[in-house]
């Protein structure tokens, strides 16, 4: 039999070892081969290749119909994003089969992959999969089958005015205990963007008063949320990515984060154009308050791919970054800013203070060259020396004006 002749049936995608993953992007091209390696010479019908990708998502629910009757209700849904087939080996148009001779035979093939997919993605109650499957065909025989998995990575840049745009708020909490108004617990955050990409730090600037009797205790997480969604039903999945727990905040106090850094770990991106699954990311800041329910401040966040580049963009040029938009140059403070809702609570001399030039050695030399000693030349011009000596004293040949006249 041919089986007992064959000794490899593979796939090999370009660009990647034998048994090792493969990453693609939207639009790119995939190459590879299917490889067989055969001890004798064997007779062989056709060798067929497929590329897929799908969506899906699967789960049941319990329901209840009475005191005694209980029925399981499944929702289920699927997305095709990918569907490509070709013949790799063609049997001959008189009906007879190919004849391959003993060694190694690579069937090269070549697709593309549709501009628009969902990023690869396993969870408990779907998945985003790609695959490419070879199917060998026989005479008198069953089909033998091969399958290689591909990942697919959609790319989010994080250089957008939407996913640079800071994020604050802020909320408060009436703590009770038996009918007791024990004081209220408020906290407000802020971040300096939006979309962040793993391995960045994201600094945290909350402040968190405590009026109430007892101590409480400032927590802040990256959370996950799973979105299912199948028949107009959804179906969730929360879990915590990574978390800090600050200090004891005692009776009455306040607690202040300057920038309090909370790294993302490696995690895949946000996925938010899939019609039946959905990953988005938040950052949560809560507090512990004893004898009632957590006070929790949400605020959104989206994990990329593509990481922050200076000045916002890639692509755009030097002069362009300098000439069109000179607005970064007061955001740039000697220590990390303040959440912009406590304006109220700044004095006058902290204000003044706010407003000195950035020193040098702060900025690491991201701001060297003659533009910013242009920029500073122009912001803080001095006034010029007092003479007694005109500078500009009347001619000789000004006839002088009568006054009477």
């Amino acid at each position: 039999m041919i089986f007992d002749r064959l000794k490899r049936f593979s796939i090999v995608l370009e660009g990647t070892e034998r048994d090792g993953p493969a990453a693609f992007s939207p639009g790119q091209a995939v190459s590879g081969r299917v490889v067989l390696e055969l001890a004798a010479a064997a007779r062989l019908g056709a060798l067929r290749l497929r590329a897929m990708g799908a969506a899906r998502v699967h789960w049941t629910e319990s329901r209840s119909a009475g005191s005694s009757t209980a029925y399981t209700q499944s929702y289920s849904d699927q997305v095709e994003f990918l569907s490509h087939r070709d013949t790799l080996l063609a049997p001959p148009d008189n009906g007879e089969v190919t004849v391959l001779q003993a060694g190694r035979h690579e069937f090269p093939f070549t697709f593309q992959l549709p501009e628009t997919l969902a990023t690869s993605f396993e969870g408990k109650h779907g998945s985003v999969r790609y695959w490419v499957k070879a199917k060998l065909h026989r005479p008198w025989s069953t089909v033998k089958k091969v399958k290689k998995e591909f990942t697919v990575i959609e790319p989010i840049d994080i250089n957008t005015p939407a996913l640079l745009a800071p994020q604050a708020g802020a909320k408060e909490k009436l703590a009770r205990a038996w009918y007791c108004n024990r004081g209220q617990v408020s906290v407000t955050a802020k971040i300096d963007r939006k979309g962040y990409t793993p391995g960045e730090v994201i600094p945290i600037f909350a402040e968190i008063d405590n009026c109430t009797s007892r101590a409480v205790v400032p927590k802040a997480a990256i959370i996950q949320t799973q979105t299912f969604i199948a028949r107009g039903t959804k179906k969730q999945k929360k879990s915590v990515v990574t978390s800090i727990v600050g200090d004891s905040i005692a009776a009455g106090k306040r607690e202040v984060w300057h920038g309090r850094a909370l790294k993302i770990p490696p995690v895949g991106p946000s996925i938010l154009q899939c019609r039946i699954i959905q990953v988005e990311y938040s950052l949560k800041v809560c507090v512990d308050i004893p004898g009632t329910s957590k006070l929790l401040l949400e605020l959104p966040l989206v994990i990329g791919t593509i990481p922050l580049h200076p000045f916002g963009s890639r692509t755009s040029s030097v002069s362009s970054q300098y000439s069109v938009n000179l607005d970064w140059l007061s955001t740039i403070p000697e220590q990390p800013e303040a959440p912009p809702e406590y304006s109220a609570v700044v004095s006058s001399p902290e204000a003044e203070q706010s407003l000195a030039p950035p020193c040098r050695s702060e900025l690491g030399g991201i701001l060297e060259g003659p533009f910013f000693a242009y920029i500073q030349e122009f912001r803080f011009r001095p006034p010029p020396l007092y003479s007694e000596i005109d500078p500009n004293p009347p001619s000789d040949n000004i006839r002088p004006r009568c006054m009477t006249c």
